[in-house]
């Protein structure tokens, strides 16, 4: 248990002037809490239980009995009924053994995922203040019981039931009643679990605590807060298994009605056995299984570079980002404020240590700094004065006030008021004339154009409670060593970078100026100041202005949800990262929301990532991450599409190209040959044990996709299922292709003037080959995956990870010695022997082999050759943009970028000397150097697209452009 021991400052409350109380109605007569003893808190625990809400989590067998369910499921039930039907027992209980199989690997594969997400996301533990045997300490919020004394602090969620103690906080109760605007509670007033504290600091009484809360009582009504996410790998797997089942029983009831009704018409019995044979090779088992496996392994790696992953669709969601909206301090910036010896004084008798005093009194100085700029006063200040000062009424720092308050009493007993924030906010807030105010605010200019911060305070020096200005206190938030490096990177992967900050244009313009960001900054005057979320025209009205502005600054958090809305509907997927509880609504509302290291429980909640670590980098590693993750899942499709209409179209044309009883040698010839003479069927097909034979081998290696190694795509990446169907089409027909014109070969085999024949290789009968189509089907299968896996280039640009690679050797060598050595006999009426048994020349598996790979380089070929013509020829919405080398992950290096942070400021303070900071998210924002904003001239950047071969573009084009891309 973290432990931060504090003086608890007198409070009282508020004067009535000052009282909005909506939040209060109800107030009855409450016991207040003067806090537990470590005993008492362990039998309350025990006798309520931890805090708590119960998730509604999904059965296990639930979780089991969804994997018998579903388009592909359904068909393998419809095929082993119909094999029961035929008294075809055997293969009847390979498809029910498959199926349940099938829906097992699902069930372990989706609760290890679910676990893996679950166990993560444990890891970023909620806390709660309260006063424990004397003094204050930091717990986990489960460990908190009824009759617990709390701290409310702005950002944070409240924990449990509480009853405010004293003061005004502000309360988010959207959650609960879907009330936007917040509700501001009193001495009394309920603060209820699942609220935020958007403003205020005060103490509150918890009353009951988890399943016993209003929340927990009304959670399934309320669903949690649970955003509905867009996943749109789901979406794409189940409109693609859609096409694929449609196009399987389509081919099934044509060649069943053409079966029955041709000239010497099999039977009802025959053609629905070979329906049943098209339906299986239909079917691709793994294609759920694989994709969330392959997901679950992203989050496990994300996680290892410090992203947590609230939710699996968001790591591919990640990946189509095209611009990320950065917060600046502890973003782009250190995020830890060096004070200056420059101090600018506007009073009589004013010094920078009667200055810094000031501003402590402006905080809780015996508490925690509750930010950055808390954290550099109190350093510096002398709290000993301090104490001699009494606290009668504190209102904590506010991003919309943009400062904080407090009402002191003097030894001499003299009242006043002190506040310290933006020096725009509070110049403009002081009684002077206008010399003085034009004085304050060119000096604040001036620091603003050396990248200077500065944090202004002022305070009343009589009854009437006027602020006079004070003076200001400068300092410096120097940007991260890896920042600059970070944002090349971002560049050249596509990404552009749009720094979003509370902090005055000036400010923003030097910060973005050292970072190589462009300093076309536009300012809150420049937006409008609320909009109505469910507007559609913001990005008809606003998105151009957002997408030329490479940053925003003195934004509100309205300004920052406009932005990311803006954006948004222009077409443009858009990730956002921010700390404070005023970013909540725009990481919701942003395509993946990033909540940076640090960062207050409301930003958590809202957001789809979470980072561990400070910085930037670590979301290009997580960008890179996902996009890697997104190339296994779309090769995958591509080779699953391909090798499932391989099969359909395989067996649907032989049917009726091919009339093996036509191609039976003359029973004497094979007699001559010491064989026995094998029936011939009326038509082609394979038993069914072997089609799942394939399919087995085929989804056992597929499994290990999501270790495989992939070149992430320099530019972001979305689903097109048309370029994925016409290449894994084109890559099919040369696989059926190859496999019709063997198996012509095959039948013709007796005639002397066939190909067997005139390249030396004996009269094989259909009992052979029906192995050799079987071993020739599995190759091509196993070598079009490794064709997919390097999408648009050959096979060689791109090694397997050593799991595929043994995975698919392992399948591959299994197929060989069952196609070499499966003893004589037959199945589903069909003759079958292994190529190695009754024949003279023994290598014929060997040749089938060679011709499998021949046949493998025309189709990667082939495959490069579409991608070509599609890019080319733009055809299908498709842009090329996966044709470019993404930028070398050297010199970000995590363990580069700790050794040089570990560097300090020090390092970067000298580099930083005109730099500044700032922070739209935290009481950063309060110490942004301000002025009225000044126009600066328009420019167009925007989202680059980059040419194959210019990986680093040097000239952006039109946000128009940009926009339609």
């Amino acid at each position: 248990m973290e432990q931060q021991h504090t003086q608890r400052n007198g409070t009282a409350p508020p004067p009535e002037e000052k009282r909005r109380d909506t939040g209060s109605a109800g107030m009855r007569d409450f016991e207040k809490s003067t806090g537990l003893s470590s005993a008492e808190a362990e039998a309350r625990l025990a006798q309520y239980g931890r805090n708590e809400l119960p998730e509604k989590e999904t059965p296990s067998w639930k979780i089991f009995l969804e994997g018998l369910m579903g388009p592909m499921p359904y068909m393998l039930w419809a095929a082993a009924i119909v094999e029961f039907g035929l008294q075809n027992y055997p293969d009847g209980a390979v498809l029910f053994g498959i199926l349940f199989l099938n829906a097992t690997i699902s069930w372990y594969e989706r609760v290890k995922a679910g676990n893996a997400v679950r166990a993560l996301k444990n890891s970023l533990k909620p806390q709660a203040v309260v006063f424990r045997d004397g003094e204050w300490v930091k717990i986990h919020s489960a460990e908190v019981v009824p009759g617990d004394l709390v701290k409310l602090l702005a950002g944070s969620a409240v924990p449990a039931d509480c009853r405010v103690n004293g003061g005004l906080v502000s309360l988010d109760q959207s959650a609960m009643t879907g009330e936007s605007l917040p509700v501001t509670v009193s001495e009394g007033g309920e603060a209820m679990m699942g609220c935020t504290v958007l403003r205020g600091d005060s103490e509150a009484t918890v009353e009951n605590t988890g399943a016993h809360t209003f929340f927990g009582q009304t959670a399934a009504l309320l669903n949690l807060g649970q955003a509905s996410s867009n996943n749109d790998a789901r979406k794409v797997l189940l409109r693609t298994m859609l096409i694929l089942s449609v196009s399987s029983l389509l081919l099934c009831l044509i060649s069943l009605i053409y079966l029955v009704a041709r000239p010497n018409a099999e039977s009802f019995r025959d053609g629905l056995e070979f329906a049943v044979v098209v339906l299986v090779a239909s079917i691709p088992l793994a294609m759920e299984v694989v994709v969330t496996t392959t997901q679950a392994l992203g989050a496990r790696q994300l996680s290892a570079h410090s992203a947590i992953v609230s939710r699996l669709s968001a790591i591919e969601q990640l990946a189509s980002v095209r611009i990320l909206c950065s917060d600046k301090t502890g973003t782009l910036t250190l995020n830890q404020m060096m004070i200056t010896e420059e101090c600018p004084t506007f009073m009589p008798n004013m010094d920078r240590q009667e200055l810094l005093k000031l501003a402590a009194l402006a905080t809780h100085w015996r508490d925690p700094p509750q930010d950055a700029l808390d954290t550099m006063v109190l350093g510096a200040a002398d709290l000993d004065a301090c104490d001699t000062y009494q606290q009668l009424q504190f209102t904590p720092f506010d991003p919309v006030m943009k400062r904080s308050e407090a009402e002191l009493r003097e030894p001499g007993g003299l009242v006043f008021v002190v506040t310290k924030g933006a020096p725009h906010i509070v110049i403009d807030m002081c009684k002077m004339d206008d010399a003085l105010h034009q004085q304050a605010v060119d000096t604040v200019s001036a620091l603003g154009r050396r990248g200077i911060r500065a944090l202004a305070v002022a305070r009343s020096i009589d009854e009437t409670r006027e602020f006079h200005f004070a003076g200001l206190l400068t300092f410096l938030d120097p940007p991260r060593p890896d920042t600059k490096r970070t944002l090349e990177l971002a560049k050249e992967n596509g990404v552009e970078v749009k720094m979003i900050t509370g902090d005055h244009a000036l400010i923003a313009k030097e910060m973005a100026r050292q970072l190589g960001l462009g300093t076309h900054i536009l300012t809150a005057d420049e937006l409008p100041a609320h909009i109505d979320p469910d507007d559609q025209t913001v990005g008809e009205h606003y998105g151009g202005m957002c997408l030329d502005a490479d940053g925003f600054a003195q934004v509100h958090p309205e300004h920052k949800f406009l932005v990311i809305e803006a954006l948004q509907q222009c077409g443009l997927p858009v990730a956002m990262t921010g700390d404070g509880v005023n970013d909540a609504p725009a990481l919701k509302r942003a395509t993946v929301g990033i909540a940076v290291s640090g960062a207050t429980d409301a930003a958590r909640s809202a957001a789809d990532i979470v980072l561990l670590e400070p910085g930037l980098s670590t979301v290009i590693h997580a960008l890179l991450i996902s996009r890697s993750v997104f190339q296994r899942m779309r090769s995958f499709l591509m080779y699953r599409i391909s090798a499932t209409v391989q099969l359909l179209i395989f067996f649907f044309i032989a049917v009726f190209a091919f009339d093996p009883v036509s191609y039976q040698p003359d029973p004497q010839v094979v007699q001559d040959s010491g064989r026995d003479v094998v029936d011939y069927p009326t038509f082609f097909h394979l038993p069914v044990l072997l089609l799942m034979l394939i399919t087995l081998l085929n989804d056992g290696c597929l499994l290990t996709i999501g270790y495989d190694n992939v070149q992430p795509p320099a530019r972001p990446m979305t689903w097109n299922l048309r370029v994925i169907f016409a290449v894994a089409l084109m890559m099919s027909a040369i696989s059926v292709v190859s496999s019709l014109l063997l198996l012509w070969m095959a039948l013709d085999s007796s005639s002397s003037a066939g190909v067997f024949q005139g390249i030396g290789l004996p009269l094989i009968q259909f009992d052979h080959i029906v192995t050799l189509l079987y071993l020739k089907i599995s190759v091509s299968d196993f070598l079009t995956l490794f064709s997919t896996r390097a999408n648009d280039k050959f096979f060689f640009h791109s090694r397997p990870h050593p799991a595929l690679a043994v995975a698919g050797a392992g399948s591959l060598l299994i197929s060989s010695m069952l196609a070499s050595f499966w003893p004589q006999g037959s199945l589903d009426s069909v003759p079958i022997q292994g190529l190695a048994l009754g024949l003279s020349n023994k290598l014929l598996p060997l040749y089938v082999w060679i011709y499998s790979v021949v046949w493998f380089l025309v189709q990667d070929s082939v495959k490069v050759a579409t991608f070509r013509v599609i890019e080319h020829y733009r055809l299908f919405g498709y842009m090329p943009d996966d044709f470019v080398q993404p930028a070398p992950l050297e010199g970000i290096k995590l363990e580069e970028m700790e050794s040089s942070s570990a560097a300090g400021p020090a390092a970067s303070g000298a580099a930083a000397a005109a730099g500044g900071g700032g922070s739209g998210g935290g009481s950063g924002g309060a110490a942004a150097a301000a002025l009225p904003s000044t126009s600066t001239p328009s420019r167009t950047t925007s989202v680059t697209v980059p040419t194959p071969t210019s990986p680093a573009p040097s000239a952006a084009p039109s946000a128009a452009a940009a926009a339609a891309a």
